[in-house]
Formats: C-alpha cells, structure tokens, sequence
C-alpha cells in the first residue's frame, strides 16, 4: 500500500525538473525545488525552493534538515554525491540510488562501467586532465573524435574534433562547459552512425524493467535540436538496445527512469550515454504517450502501478532558442505557432536567455515521422524570443 503524500526534494529545478514537480503535485505529493539560481522553472510550481550550490555539502545538509524529504531526486550533475550516500544511510530515499547517481554524474564511471565490467561495446575512448594529454589521447584514437566534458549538463562543451588544429579551441569548450568541480575530458572515437536513439528505460522497486518506443534524435553543438518517436529501426535494434540497458540499469539499480543513448549503425547499436532521471530528448513524451517520461518517472519512483505505455503514433519536438542575452524577455509567435493542429508547446519561464539557451519545446502529431517533425520545426522558429 502506497501511502501519499510524499515530501519529494527536486535537486536541479530547470525545464525537466519542472515538468517532473507538476507530475508530483498531481498525485499530491509535497515539492521543494533547489537550484543554484532564483526562479528556476522548476521553483515555479513547486511548494517551496531554496538556492544553493549543490557541490556545497554543508548547504545540502541544512536544507535536507530543514525540509525532512522523504526522498531526494536529483536532476543535474552537479551535485555533492557523497551527501547524498550519507542522507541515504539515514533512511532517506535517494533516486535511483547513491551508488547509482555517484556512477552516473561522470560519464568516465558510467562508461568504465559499460565498457570494463560489464564488457559491453561502446566508442574507443581515454581521458586527460590538460591540453597536453588531450592532444596525446586524441592522436591515439585518431579523427575525427569527439571531445566532452565528463560531467556537463545538455551536452554542453562538446566538439568533434577533425584534426590536430582543432584540439585546443574544443578542449577550452570542453572545460568552459564542464558542470562541477573538475578539470577532466573524455575523447572518444567518433561513431560513423545512422542515427543516435534514447531508449527510455524504467526501472521498477519489485516489477519488470519496461521501455517506451525509442526515440531519435539530432544534435548541434552537442545539445539536442529535435527528437522524434519511434524511431525506425529493426527488431533487432531494438532487442539489442533493450538488452544494453537492461543490464546497466540492473547493475545501477534502484527505480526511476534512465534515459540511456546509443548510436545505432547498420550493424550494431553501440552504448553512448546514460542519465539516471527524464531525458531532455523525452520531452516529446508529452504529446506522443498516455503516460510522459516525468509521470512514469514518478509512478516507478512510488512504487505505483504502470499498467500499459501507450505511444500515440508518428510524434516529434523541437527546441526554441534564444539568440541573445537578455534578463527580460517576452515570446512572440506564439498564437502562430499554436495555430496548426495537433501542435503545442512548452515555454520553460527561464528568468533570462543566453545565445543557444533552450527557452521552450515545440510538440506535434502528424501522419508520419516526417509530417510531426516538420510541423514541430515550423511552430519552433514561428516563436520568436524578444528583449522586454
């Protein structure tokens, strides 16, 4: 038996966290938003919100001390998680798990995880903490390869990089961009693929890990541009995409949804990344399924039933970007973007924009894959985000 209502700490209050807060209060949980910022999407909704850098170990113990959450859900990278193995210890519940987030908040643990222990196909990769050891790594593997950060947030500070001349300018991207308080890289071989999928994974307390229909995706600047569901591919794809994150999330444990990428050739799927929480690309969850990624999120979360996951059909989203810095903004276009059917859209309420900042998500419905994304793509530029 189930009892409700949960006191639910959402540690990361952005877009994702907002959506995730709404699925709480429906089923009437008690929501405590933190971020590093004021009027974080997420603190809109929520009960209450507190701001905090979540690397500051002794600001997370007061605020867990004040609140007295019964489970903590975190939703970003940077955070302090050797707090969250102690609050876990007192008998707080922390989402999946804190051996889990520790793994997932660095793609180097995730990915010595995938590749050395569970012996599992993944890109070549090495990693270097300076601009010299980056050059050393990346003449190893060869080019094209891809630098990243290992803990960022929305794939930022990620650059393919095609030659040597190029390794300097991606390993100050990647540093510039890098969520926490380390100075590391991940180079990685870079993937010929025909397209990169999200398997939205949902891992239950007692019941059987279940799947939504992949999702594809694209990405610019390593940051999603537009995803669509299903994906096309084979069975077989399929089945093997599902056997990948089966046995990484059995080894991660814990419950919730973890939404797990892969590049996919035409003759292997080959695992990329894995976040413990929604995925930004299962935003287009919230037209295509009964039951978006935040809901089945939750539901796994507090243990409650999920009979059936029902995909509506051929479904796409796409992002709206902001162009400039501004700390008073207002949307334009918006009756215009809302004018074809079977088209809606997400405006996050981000205090301020930066260039390539993600403010919102255009969703649509067509007859095929092609029809949804086209008409997401149209509602998106038809929004146009303006200094107040």
């Amino acid at each position: 038996m189930v009892k409700l209502p949960q006191i639910i700490m959402l540690l990361g209050s952005g877009e994702l966290g907002k959506e995730f807060i709404i699925a709480a209060q429906r089923l009437g949980n008690r929501t405590i938003a933190v971020d590093r910022y004021p009027d974080a999407p997420a603190m809109q909704v929520a009960d209450e919100s507190e701001v905090i850098s979540m690397l500051d170990g002794d600001a997370l113990e007061a605020i867990v001390q004040k609140h007295q959450p019964d489970i903590i859900v975190p939703e970003i990278e940077a955070i302090r998680t050797e707090k969250l193995a102690e609050f876990e210890r007192r008998g707080i519940k922390v989402i999946p798990t804190a051996k889990a987030t520790n793994y997932t908040m660095n793609r180097d643990r995730i990915r010595e995880l995938a590749a050395t222990q569970l012996g599992l196909r993944t890109a070549r990769y090495g990693y270097a903490t300076t601009l010299e050891e980056t050059i050393a790594v990346c003449q190893k593997i060869g080019f094209p390869n891809v630098i990243k950060p290992v803990m960022s947030s929305s794939g930022k500070g990620q650059s393919i990089v095609t030659d040597p001349t190029e390794i300097e300018r991606a390993w100050d991207e990647a540093i510039a961009g890098s969520r926490g308080d380390t100075q590391k890289v991940i180079i990685e071989e870079f993937i010929n693929f025909e397209i990169e999928i999200t398997l939205l994974t949902i891992k239950q307390w007692k019941g059987p890990t279940l799947f939504c229909d992949p999702i594809g995706h694209r990405q610019e600047r390593g940051d999603y541009q537009e995803s669509w569901q299903p994906a096309a591919l084979s069975k077989s794809q399929i089945e093997q995409a599902q056997m990948i994150a089966t046995k990484l999330t059995d080894s991660l444990g814990g419950a919730g949804i973890f939404g797990v990428e892969f590049f996919v050739t035409s003759d292997e799927v080959i695992f990329s990344e894995l976040s413990p929480r929604p995925h930004d690309t299962g935003m287009v969850t919230l037209i295509s399924q009964n039951l978006n990624e935040f809901e089945l999120h939750l539901r796994a979360i507090l243990d409650l039933p999920i009979p059936a996951i029902e995909q509506f059909g051929p479904s796409a989203s796409a992002v709206i970007l902001a162009r400039e810095h501004s700390n008073s903004i207002i949307f334009d276009g918006v009756d215009d973007a809302l004018g074809d059917t079977d088209v809606d859209l997400r405006l996050f309420g981000k205090p301020d924009s930066r260039p390539y900042r993600r403010m919102g998500v255009a969703l649509a419905k067509g007859d095929s894959i092609q029809e949804a994304r086209l008409k997401a793509t149209k509602a998106a530029n038809l929004v146009k985000i303006v200094r107040h």
